[in-house]
């Protein structure tokens, strides 16, 4: 396990550089049809494609945005001050060599080259709103496996993302849902055939640069039947005064007997506001599981969620959120048992800190027909002192008499006995707050491949600096 090294600065955010970027397209600022239909437009896309996105943008206007409770968390956010859409090269590459050298050595800091070349079978990396850097193994592609940024998708998939896009998250499902359809680009499109196993990862890398910048990825990932694949992402901004806005939506289709695995980590900086709406459709035998890592925003609304659609589908949210001074993290997950003999299970583990705020917002429902279901929650919170504060919100709807729930729900301090068996082999108080804290959440990070392990884990220790003395 990694360790706090003593005379270092770690308190501050490491990936909060700034990219001097001569961006190829930077529209005005705001939002309105005519900024949707631009974006349509500058990407060449069908009219299908703008039709939807208009869809979205008069979903957007419509839903309210004042009264609503995420408004009293962001008072400050300006929608008409923000870039909807900001190209920073003029053509996706697939050699890291060929991109522009500031956008090169940001992904040398953060080790992605290394990364797809030890552990990834493919890797998609994006730069505000568009993927500047996309490789596959060619391996894959001769199995049939699609992997590819959005747009591309749009393009050279049609027929695929017709039939699933907007599907499992349509337009009008929430505010930020509905603005994500308006100006939608760049994200990851991943199609698994029939039986195919995906042995190794496939990873995109998502960069905010810009102030005042939205980003807006839009990712589908269809798994057909007895498929199986892990999808990685990771995510990091500079940090400025002013808030930037990212706002994703993305859309999982388990098919009968397939399995999707989500991992994301994201490490944004404290400006950046993170309203994200995921969902997974499973179908018959079918398993989802969202691992999810939320650090460092400003705001977090996140709130991973699976329709077990068919009879013994099965779906697991794993989650860890750590909240520092300002920061709100606001995540939890959604299970809709759909159909009979379905599972869920969802384990949430919050940290907070220095008057941070977690918060395990989450819903269980037994719809009528679902019957010999099962769901377990468990939500742990971690208060590092007396200024923070975590909040549970469960809620459950339950419409079949022989359903099997369990609930389970902690609050905790660290124990001083436990600082003082650690500090007694040797560990500084601070090293053996690090180490208490990683055993805490150690159950959500056996679950990611090692390298990741290490690097969240790490990740948190930075957090960790002066938590203690």
């Amino acid at each position: 396990m990694a360790t706090i090294e003593a005379g270092l600065d770690l308190g501050r955010y490491k990936l909060g550089w700034i990219d001097e970027v001569d961006y190829v397209i930077k529209p005005k600022k705001g939002l309105s049809e005519d900024v949707v239909r631009e974006i349509s437009f500058l990407k060449g896309e069908p009219q299908w494609m703008t039709e939807f996105r208009l869809r979205g943008y008069r979903h957007f206007m419509r839903k309210p945005y004042e009264g609503a409770w995420f408004h009293a968390n962001m008072p400050g956010l300006d929608f008409q001050d923000i870039y909807y859409y900001l190209k920073p090269t003029e053509s996706q590459v697939s050699e890291w060599d060929e991109l522009p050298e500031q956008m090169r050595r940001t992904y040398e800091k953060l080790g992605i080259p290394e990364a797809e070349q030890r552990y990834f079978a493919g890797v998609t990396s994006q730069y505000d709103s568009e993927v500047v850097y996309h490789k596959n193994r060619e391996d894959l592609e001769a199995r049939g496996i699609l992997f590819t940024d959005m747009d591309t998708a749009v393009r050279e998939h049609p027929e695929i993302v017709k039939k699933y896009f907007g599907t499992i998250i349509p337009p009008a499902d929430n505010k930020f849902a509905a603005l994500n359809t308006s100006v939608w680009s760049g994200g990851s499109f991943i199609y698994v055939p029939p039986g195919v196993d995906v042995e190794m990862p496939l990873q995109a890398y998502f960069r905010i640069n810009s102030e005042n910048a939205g980003q807006f990825e839009r990712t589908l990932i269809i798994a057909d039947e007895g498929a199986r694949v892990h999808y990685i992402e990771g995510c990091s901004a500079p940090v400025y005064s002013s808030g930037s806005l990212h706002s994703a939506v993305v859309e999982l289709v388990a098919l009968p007997g397939s399995r999707i695995t989500y991992t994301t980590i994201q490490n944004w900086s404290d400006n950046v506001y993170n309203l994200v709406t995921k969902r997974a459709r499973a179908d018959a035998e079918a398993h989802v599981e969202w691992i999810d890592g939320n650090i460092g925003s400003r705001l977090t609304m996140k709130y991973p969620s699976v329709v077990l659609a068919g009879p013994k589908a099965s779906g697991e949210v794993l989650s860890v959120a750590y909240a520092g001074p300002g920061q709100h993290q606001d995540a939890g997950a959604k299970m809709i048992h759909a159909a009979p003999e379905t599972t869920s299970t969802i384990v949430s583990k919050s940290i907070s800190k220095d008057g941070g705020r977690t918060t395990y917002r989450g819903l269980v429902k037994i719809e009528e027909g679902a019957a010999r279901s099962k769901a377990f929650v468990r939500c742990d919170a971690l208060l590092l002192d007396e200024l923070s504060r975590s909040d549970t919100y469960p809620r459950q709807e339950i419409a079949e008499k022989d359903a099997s729930i369990g609930h389970e729900a902690t609050v905790s301090k660290v124990s001083q006995d436990q600082l003082f068996y650690l500090m007694s082999r040797g560990l500084s108080e601070e090293q053996a707050m690090g180490m208490i804290v990683n055993g805490f959440i150690e159950p959500i990070t056996r679950t990611l491949p090692m390298e990741y392990a290490v690097e969240w884990s790490r990740l948190i220790e930075l957090q960790m600096e002066g938590a203690v003395g």
